[in-house]
């Protein structure tokens, strides 16, 4: 993800290297430091965490590649993984070392993974254990791949799981189930160690982009229970929030006042999503037997607390602080926990104040949500709400911009090419997003990552759960077919789009985009580098954004009339596939 495009481009610049330079690191990194560890100290036990070991823990599709990849443990040949969240893992791990254990003998730590031969598993295979089908029949049946991912999915998301076990190379990799959802005290313990909050010594006087963006921020909580498809967090945190204590977070931010640079702005006060600080179910021993992956979908779960209150609370004691001037709120706002009416009147009532807050005390002028697409049906499969809730949200923002006479925007997110996404369905999309006067520019092509719904979807041609066959833009000429309806209003691609809504019969969307409709919307001002419209005010004008410094070879390549052709080894012949 952080070397190739979606389009398996290579990256001009890296994020999380210094001065944002591009190829310092290997391919699956992981895999080639530890067999370079194994070599150099082959007595040495090595433990594989972080979010690529966790993600590929089992047999998993990998888009770069384009194959099916066994548990990386064979590859990396290390000893175990930890996965998610490591802080009791390590502590345990190291505990058990120290006493003179030998790494091979450490299968009963949880949240970790290992190989080990049938006969050495502990206490066999039982009755409760989850058995998927092996590696190799997953290469030559990808129902069985689809059909293994929801219980690994399932497992990830409930409170008390099993164990899984995959056969793989005349061995099994082992999954012990998680430990217990972090309690606000152990959540404390680990945000309240002395850390520096700077890259490491040998970065000093380089930029990393990555970190500039975040050294501002604080981590308000863990966990997502949002579910969407295309997403790995629940597989590597989980979908119960773990919240730190209003005096932890408090102590960070204070600690952020003092770092030389701060200028009184916290860029973000949030976790996976905004607004989830706080919740959880009413109910305890429901969740304790609840595997859905997600709370809010299909439906928002009528056991789960929704009060902002305690998020609110946090909120207002940050920016009483001296030395705050404002904190932003930078993660994704779910709207729909905004929305919901539940039975309880004063979470109601904390919904409303929540968002007439965010919008006037903690937007930086651009409010981001991520409503992704606008069909129902494709919302459906990305686990998504409809597209009527994001109207809703609209039409609420809009109205407490017109009442503080504020002058902001609603950014919206969009996803081409998701599972199930047809060129109609992008289509309609374009027609709608003019109709809300947006020129979309925060967009993307889906990309398969490891763990997600979306992606075994993609891969298999399955729903996970159903096994119904499921449509995906695979080839570059499907993808640019859907991507390029984001940019209808760039003159030099209507020729395409008139082409290809006449092909797929919809020529009727013609008009709507381009015909009997003034050039200028008359109730908004357009920018052609702008993401979204504002409501037009009088007397004022709106500044332009600067043309962002483009790359010198992907600035020759178009010069050329060519494209920037990829260098990714793994498929030297895209450049003679993709579509110009």
């Amino acid at each position: 993800m952080n070397k190739y495009t979606a389009n398996r481009r290579l990256r001009s610049d890296d994020a999380y290297s210094p001065d944002g330079r591009p190829n310092l690191r290997p391919e699956y990194p992981s895999i080639v430091y530890s067999n370079i560890l194994r070599q150099l100290y082959p007595d040495v036990p090595i433990v594989l965490g972080g979010i690529e070991a966790s993600l590929r823990r089992l047999t998993h599709y990998d888009y770069w590649k384009d194959c099916v990849r066994k548990c990386i443990l064979c590859d990396a040949h290390a000893d175990m993984i930890i996965y998610g969240m490591g802080e009791k893992q390590v502590v345990s791990i190291a505990q058990e070392l120290e006493n003179g254990a030998n790494i091979k003998d450490l299968k009963h730590i949880p949240q970790t993974v290992y190989l080990c031969k049938e006969s050495e598993i502990p206490d066999g295979i039982k009755e409760s254990d989850i058995v998927l089908h092996s590696h190799e029949s997953c290469l030559h049946n990808k129902k069985y791949q689809a059909e293994n991912f929801k219980h690994i999915e399932e497992e990830s998301n409930k409170k008390h799981a099993q164990r899984i076990l995959q056969a793989v190379d005349n061995v099994y990799a082992v999954v012990n189930p998680p430990y217990p959802t972090m309690t606000t005290e152990e959540v404390d313990a680990a945000y309240d160690l002395p850390y520096t909050r700077e890259p490491h010594p040998k970065y000093r006087g380089k930029t990393i982009p990555a970190y500039e963006m975040i050294k501002h921020s604080v981590n308000i909580h863990r966990g997502c229970f949002g579910g969407c498809s295309f997403c790995t967090i629940s597989a590597h945190q989980g979908k119960f929030i773990s919240c730190r204590s209003k005096e932890s977070i408090l102590k960070e931010v204070k600690q952020v006042i003092q770092m030389p640079d701060f200028k009184g702005y916290l860029s973000d006060l949030g976790g996976p999503s905004a607004n989830m600080y706080g919740m959880a179910g009413k109910n305890q021993k429901a969740c304790e037997h609840c595997k859905r992956p997600s709370c809010v979908n299909p439906e928002i779960c009528p056991n789960l607390e929704t009060d902002h209150t305690k998020l609110l609370e946090i909120y207002h004691a940050v920016d009483e602080l001296p030395g705050i001037k404002k904190s932003f709120i930078g993660s994704g706002v779910r709207y729909d926990l905004l929305l919901h009416k539940s039975k309880d009147e004063k979470s109601n009532e904390a919904a409303r104040q929540y968002t007439r807050e965010l919008i006037t005390r903690h937007v930086s002028g651009r409010l981001k949500v991520a409503p992704e697409h606008t069909s129902d049906r494709v919302l459906s499969l990305m686990r998504k709400p409809s597209f009527q809730q994001f109207y809703a949200f609209k039409k609420i923002f809009d109205r407490i911009n017109r009442e503080e006479n504020m002058r902001q925007q609603i950014i919206p997110y969009f996803i081409s090419s998701h599972p199930g996404c047809q060129e109609e369905d992008m289509a309609e999309l374009a027609v709608l997003t003019k109709d809300l006067d947006f020129h979309l520019e925060q967009v993307q092509d889906f990309t398969p990552t490891p763990m997600t719904v979306s992606t075994e979807a993609w891969y298999t041609g399955y729903d996970p759960y159903t096994l119904e066959p499921i449509f995906s833009a695979k080839t570059p000429k499907e993808k640019l077919a859907q991507r390029q309806f984001f940019f209808w209003y760039k003159p030099e691609t209507r020729r395409d789009i008139e082409r290809e809504l006449h092909r797929i019969g919809r020529s009727d969307l013609i008009a709507k985009l381009y015909d009997n409709v003034p050039k200028r919307h008359p109730r908004a001002v357009y920018d052609p580098k702008a993401i979204g419209s504002t409501p037009d005010l009088p007397n004022k004008k709106r500044k332009g954004r600067e043309e962002k410094p483009t790359d010198n070879r992907r600035k020759s390549a178009k010069q050329n009339g060519k494209q920037p052709k990829s260098y990714n080894p793994n498929f030297s012949g895209n450049h003679r596939r993709r579509q110009k």
